[in-house]
């Protein structure tokens, strides 16, 4: 018998496994997959580091979570500063000074104000209904056009005005010329790639790979004291509530024969005339010189069985759903669900392991 069986080898799974086995308890990794690091999970394709399930740049403001993942790594000083593709159009992120200027032909911070204020202004509303009015009341009709409607209809295939306002709490706009597209202290990406850190957190544990814990745990029920589930926390419980939402996301990734495509990691498509809502060249993680280059366009989609669940869809319906799922949770005693399927939430990357660092302090 393991005292832990840990359901997922990403973040939150070798977080608990690390910390776990490090006070002398024998834990027991599984992951359905035939890989560990789960959605952070990266690949050696011709020396470039592949984020297999799409971009993962590493930045927090928590200290305490920046140095417990500088021990499994060294960081690079990569700044993500995303470029946004209009049809014929080209608009740095975040919405800056930059963007500003090239939308309006304006300079200062006073006139990009003054361009706002006028726009949200003239369309006078009062109480958003929608994600549209919501986000117009926000930005304007300019910004909101150009980079805001037609990428979100992408990313949750609907229209913007049949999306709820909170989806969109706030859009910052910065009246600086700054392209960097976090606030936080520290980002960086893991030199050699996530894959690499998260072997180091789980040295010492055993892993378990292709294995399906409703397998396992049918032939095996006791084989451990307390269960860490970082899977869908409805698919735990059978659907027997119904099932969740959630999008999941497709990926076309391909070798180029040229040492650079778009010359940025990644490049937004904010118009309905691609499908795909970005493309990312992987080598510009790491300031990559190889004669060669690897590129993923990225197509959101609507989650079915048998589809990786990428994300949850937290509306009012959905959030009430999880709710009557946290409480067959917490009547369940020795199972600690986890992560952003377990806890049915969008989770960053430091907001995983500060929730796994934080969860373990009550084990």
């Amino acid at each position: 018998m393991y005292d832990y069986l840990i359901v997922g080898a990403g973040l939150y799974g070798a977080v608990f496994a690390r910390e776990l086995t490090n006070r002398g308890k024998r834990c027991l990794v599984i992951d359905r997959r035939d890989h560990i690091a789960g959605n952070v999970y990266t690949e050696n394709v011709s020396g470039i580091q592949v984020h297999r399930y799409g971009a993962h740049i590493f930045h927090t403001s928590d200290r305490e979570v920046w140095d417990y993942v500088n021990q499994f790594a060294e960081f690079n000083n990569y700044i993500n500063s995303p470029i946004a593709v209009y049809h014929d159009e080209l608009y740095n992120l975040p919405f800056n000074m930059n963007t500003f200027s090239k939308m309006w032909g304006i300079r200062t911070p006073a006139e990009a104000r003054a361009k706002i204020a006028e726009q949200v202004a003239a369309l006078n509303i009062t109480q958003p209904r929608n994600l549209e009015e919501q986000a117009l009341s926000l930005v304007g009709t300019d910004v909101y056009t150009k980079l805001v409607k037609e990428y979100t209809e992408k990313q949750w295939g609907r229209d913007c005005r049949e999306l709820p306002a909170f989806i969109i709490k706030r859009l910052p706009c910065r009246f600086t010329y700054d392209n960097n597209y976090f606030n936080d202290r520290y980002q960086g990406i893991p030199i050699g790639g996530y894959t690499a850190m998260v072997e180091k957190m789980l040295s010492g544990v055993e892993v378990r790979l292709n294995t399906d814990y409703f397998d396992l745990i049918r032939q095996e029920p006791n084989i451990a004291r307390r269960i860490v589930y970082t899977g869908c926390i409805d698919e735990f419980f059978g659907y027997r509530l119904g099932a969740l939402s959630y999008r999941s996301v497709r990926f076309e990734t391909e070798e180029l024969e040229m040492p650079d495509y778009q010359g940025n990691a990644v490049v937004n498509y904010t118009s309905h005339q691609q499908p795909y809502t970005r493309i990312i060249e992987h080598k510009h993680f790491e300031f990559g010189t190889q004669p060669t280059t690897v590129i993923s366009r990225e197509y959101s989609a609507e989650w079915k069985p048998g589809m990786e669940p990428y994300y949850p869809v937290n509306d009012a319906e959905n959030g009430a759903l999880y709710a009557e799922y946290r409480k067959l949770a917490d009547e369940t005693g020795n199972v600690i669900f986890g992560g952003r399927l377990g806890q049915y939430r969008y989770y960053d990357m430091d907001k995983v392991i500060r929730a796994a660092l934080d969860d373990l302090k009550s084990v």
